[in-house]
């Protein structure tokens, strides 16, 4: 099993800027990419970033490219996602997801870091 723990979420002003955690334990060998989700309120949840921990090759939504970056520190097994410029409608709970490559599956959950951004 691969244990998912995301932190790092709060309440936060329109653009300003906030930086998620996923720290993976257990047998992180099994996953080869590490995704971070949102889903707000009535809304599907979204796969904003993902990143390969191997050759820390990366994928972005439409929605979030050049105000969102994500980053993987192999050593701490622990994989980052920076959020600058941040919008109203980013106020979802932000999870992050252990997978096999970096489109999923995604077999790993965390439980989930609210974000909350007030106009």
């Amino acid at each position: 099993q691969v244990q998912l723990v995301e932190s790092g979420g709060g309440l936060v002003q329109a653009g300003g800027s906030l930086r998620l955690s996923c720290a993976a334990s257990g047998r992180t060998f099994s996953t080869s990419s590490i995704g971070w989700f949102r889903q707000a309120p009535g809304k599907e949840r979204e796969r904003v970033a993902a990143i390969l921990w191997s050759t820390h090759s990366t994928y972005y939504a439409d929605s979030v490219k050049g105000r969102f970056t994500i980053s993987g520190d192999n050593a701490k097994n622990t994989v980052y996602l920076q959020m600058n410029s941040l919008k109203p409608e980013g106020t979802a709970v932000y999870y992050c997801a252990g997978g096999f490559r970096i489109e999923g599956p995604w077999g790993y959950w965390g439980q989930g870091t609210q974000v909350t951004v007030s106009s």
